[in-house]
């Protein structure tokens, strides 16, 4: 009970935990690598900041201020003492208004930061730059107030400077005020430029030193990590390596089909210990697996075999190959009884293709023979008329190896074979009544347990059925092997219905010549007639043609649509009524018709009875373009299209005005 105990509290060091634990120190001393590495990156960061962002820039600007001021009292001078100098004037109003604001402004900017450089740079915070900078700015600021007010000022004009009094007191200003004033702001700005150059070269320092420690700290922790890498290699290949090729051997073994023994080697409590387990259990399972697998191979498909588990993949997959196997075995035997029986009956259609009697009588014997039924008919679907019902004829039948010879007709649709017929599809039925044979076999007086009814078919075109009966049952590779028969059953009866047929229509064809050839003669006798009254019809057309041309040359003639429009007038019709016909042409009637006409009712009802198909003549009264007045006899004719409706309308008429007057 106690070593129980102590065995549950054991600790199991498996080989995951053992990598873990490896990778973890190397991890940690990359994190603590990080950390450094990152400070360190930080504290440079830092120093470049400050060094580029205030320490240069306030370096720069305190020299540009240093330079204002050597410029400023260059110029002040040379107001004083160069009367005529415009530029330098117009260059110290420059540097008061624009520069010396500029610089200031930027110098303000970086003293806000000159306290917090000089303490990391290592410097206690000090404000005495700032004290000494804000000193400066004041002095600058009087010295540029007073030359403003000294000499800017009361030095502006030519009489200004013609005046001794003034021009003593600038240059006294300048001797005892502007140089040294300036001196003393150069100083105080000397200062301070050497207080920032303290400060880069402090930062630079700190720069140098941080990066050689960076540089030896990632060398140590490098140093650190590699050697703690190999340590934990060669600790996982003593606990891992070793015992994974003791188990590789015995791997290697089964991989060239060798079954080992069991040496009883013992492993530590981890996942190798569990591989060693699976590894006997493996080998006891093959040993039993061998066996079965070799009765398998000696066709004892009855064998016993349990696998090991519920997910023994090759116990199962053993299985499922005798089960494979056995169906194997029988869809082959299947296969050759169906090959065996194409073959057969592929003969029999081969010799029996010219007579249609000798062939089904063939087909139906054979085939209640082969599948070892007991009875069987054959029909064919009679050759009829376009107008007569279709039926079909039992020409051959089987029954108890005597042959019945029965003379009936199926209509389309007409029990189980007119069925079959009418669905163009297979019919099987095992539940056969008593009176089957009376309703509708015709094979007999016994009564068969299962009938087959196969419609003989050939690209969607049925020519028959073919009818089995048995007194057992017909399986599905039966059913199927009669189903392809029935196709080549088909095939061959068309093409034997197709050579009679072809038979008979030269018969009929060489019949048919011999009554050609008694025509030819008579046929021969009609073209010269007709070839005679031809002529005369060409010689009456030409006679027409003249007459038609005289008509043209004196009639005048025009076409209109239904709404009286004008769509053509010949060249009498033109020149009579005096228009072009570019003139007349999409115009309406009413452009001949006389005033007193056009308006009345009748003129109206004149153009809806053409619409309506009724034709109209008589004598008319129209007037020329050039207001002439005209009596015309005309004839108006609607022109019917081969829908029966009018599509246009066609005058004729001839000049009566002579006549008239």
């Amino acid at each position: 009970m106690e070593n129980d105990t102590k065995s549950k509290f054991k600790l199991r060091l498996s080989i995951g935990n053992k990598i873990f634990g490896g990778f973890t120190i190397l991890i940690v001393l990359f994190a603590i690598n990080a950390i450094i590495i990152f400070f360190t990156v930080n504290t440079i960061d830092n120093k470049v900041a400050m060094s580029s962002q205030v320490v240069n820039p306030s370096k720069d600007a305190i020299n540009e201020l240093v330079t204002l001021v050597h410029r400023s009292r260059m110029l002040i001078t040379n107001w004083v003492f160069l009367q005529t100098n415009d530029d330098d004037k117009n260059a110290l109003k420059y540097i008061i208004s624009h520069e010396y604001p500029g610089v200031k402004e930027r110098i303000q900017k970086l003293m806000k930061n000159w306290d917090a450089d000089s303490a990391a740079a290592g410097f206690k915070k000090d404000s005495s730059q700032r004290v000494m900078m804000t000193k400066a700015f004041g002095k600058y600021d009087s010295l540029l107030k007073g030359s403003t007010d000294n000499i800017i000022n009361t030095l502006r004009k030519f009489e200004d400077y013609e005046d001794p009094s003034t021009k003593l007191l600038a240059g006294d200003y300048i001797d005892q005020v502007v140089i040294p004033e300036s001196n003393k702001i150069i100083e105080i700005l000397s200062a301070i430029k050497k207080r920032q150059e303290v400060l880069a070269e402090s930062t630079s320092a700190t720069l140098v030193e941080s990066t050689g420690n960076l540089r030896i700290i990632t060398i140590v922790l490098g140093l650190a990590i590699i050697g703690i890498g190999f340590l934990s290699a060669y600790l996982l290949v003593r606990t891992i390596t070793r015992p994974i090729n003791y188990i590789k051997d015995v791997v290697v073994k089964l991989g060239r089909g060798e079954l080992v023994e069991d040496k009883g080697t013992k492993f530590s409590n981890d996942e190798i210990g569990e591989m060693a387990l699976a590894t006997d259990s493996l080998v006891t399972g093959l040993k039993a697996t061998t066996v079965f697998a070799e009765n398998i191979g000696s066709g004892k498909y009855d064998s016993q075999f349990t696998p090991l588990s519920d997910h023994d993949v090759l116990g199962n997959a053993l299985l499922n190959m005798r089960s494979n196997l056995a169906r194997v075995a029988e869809d082959d035997k299947k296969r050759n009884w169906t090959t065996e029986g194409l073959a057969k009956f592929g003969e029999i259609l081969r010799g029996n293709n010219s007579d249609v009697q000798k062939l089904t009588d063939e087909i139906v014997g054979n085939l209640v023979k082969y599948l070892k039924a007991n009875q069987g008919a054959l029909y064919i679907i009679d050759d009829t008329n376009e107008n007569e019902e279709q039926t079909m004829s039992m020409v051959s039948c089987y029954a108890w190896d005597k042959k019945k010879f029965i003379n009936q007709k199926v209509h389309i649709g007409e029990g189980l074979a007119g069925q079959a017929w009418q669905e163009g599809d297979t019919i099987y039925i095992t539940d056969v009544p008593q009176n089957y044979i009376k309703i509708t076999s015709g094979l007999g007086d016994a009564n068969p347990n299962a009938i087959l009814i196969m419609p003989l078919k050939v690209n969607d075109q049925i020519f028959g059925v073919v009818e089995l009966a048995t007194f057992g049952s017909f399986r599905d590779f039966e059913i199927d092997f009669v189903k392809r028969i029935a196709e080549s059953i088909a095939s061959t009866i068309s093409s034997v219905k197709v050579n009679a047929r072809t038979q008979r229509l030269l018969s009929e064809s060489q019949q048919m010549t011999e009554e050609m050839r008694a025509q030819e003669e008579e046929m021969r006798q009609n073209m010269e007639e007709l070839q005679a009254t031809q002529e005369e019809m060409q010689r009456g057309q030409l006679e027409s043609s003249a007459a038609m041309e005289v008509i043209n040359n004196s009639t005048a003639m025009a076409d209109y649509d239904t709404e009286g429009n004008i769509i053509y007038a010949n060249t009498n019709f033109l020149k009579l009524m005096g228009y072009s016909l570019d003139e007349v042409k999409g115009e309406s009637h009413k452009m001949f018709a006389h005033r007193d006409d056009r308006t009345g009712e009748a003129y109206r009802k004149f153009w809806k009875d053409l619409a309506a198909g009724r034709t109209q003549k008589g004598e008319f009264r129209r007037v020329s373009k050039i207001g002439k007045e005209l009596w015309v006899y005309g004839q108006y004719n609607p022109v019917i299209n081969k829908d029966g409706n009018v599509y246009k309308i066609t005058e004729i008429i001839f000049d009566i005005s002579a006549y008239k007057n």
